[in-house]
């Protein structure tokens, strides 16, 4: 997968240093170690689920794509994002648990 052309890679490495400790740490209890882990895996679910909505967009604005492709792709985005949201709740994680900080990119959600 490329970078989204208004995103340079010194903003991606900045990103990367911020997300694995350059600011906020990861930190995972023993005592809540799956809830820890599902809002990681699930935090960087979402965050990939967005990036393939900004791109379908890109794509439809573009008119790279059918009526038929633009319809299953929006319909398999709103299903990811309810089965991210389910999984999510049966860890007690609400959606801005899953925000990550991605430094001088801002947060996910």
């Amino acid at each position: 997968m490329t970078a989204p052309p208004d995103i340079s890679t010194a903003d991606l490495q900045a990103a990367l240093s911020a997300a694995t400790g350059g600011g906020t740490r990861l930190e995972i209890d023993p005592e809540t170690v799956e809830q820890d882990l599902a809002r990681l895996v699930l935090g960087l679910m979402e965050f990939l689920r967005q990036l393939m909505e900004l791109q379908a967009i890109r794509r439809m604005e573009g008119g790279m794509l059918t009526a038929e492709q633009e319809e299953k792709l929006g319909l398999t985005l709103m299903r990811s994002e309810a089965a991210i949201e389910d999984v999510a709740s049966k860890f007690g994680l609400s959606p801005e648990d899953l925000s990550i900080d991605l430094g001088p990119l801002g947060r996910t959600i």
